[in-house]
């Protein structure tokens, strides 16, 4: 399961896209930056953006990773059960 930082630094379950793409918008929208701004700043286009925050499950995981970066957060892997 991904686990990520929140804007308080704690860790929270990323377990499907539905949970990603709200997680990215709120975060996004938390530090000011729009979807055009975040498209251009990811060279992805708008509509990838609207699709990951729309927790669509066949995006680009390369374009997320992308996104992710651009936004200073990163993905980690670890087994389930361990905290």
């Amino acid at each position: 399961m991904a686990n990520m930082k929140n804007e308080a630094g704690t860790s929270i379950k990323i377990g499907s896209a539905k949970d990603l793409g709200p997680f990215v918008q709120r975060f996004r929208s938390s530090q000011k930056i729009t979807q055009a701004d975040i498209s251009g700043m990811a060279n992805t286009g708008n509509r990838f953006i609207v699709e990951l925050e729309n927790g669509k499950e066949t995006v680009q995981l390369k374009k997320v990773l992308d996104v992710l970066d651009t936004l200073g957060l990163e993905m980690i892997i670890q087994r389930k059960g361990d905290n």
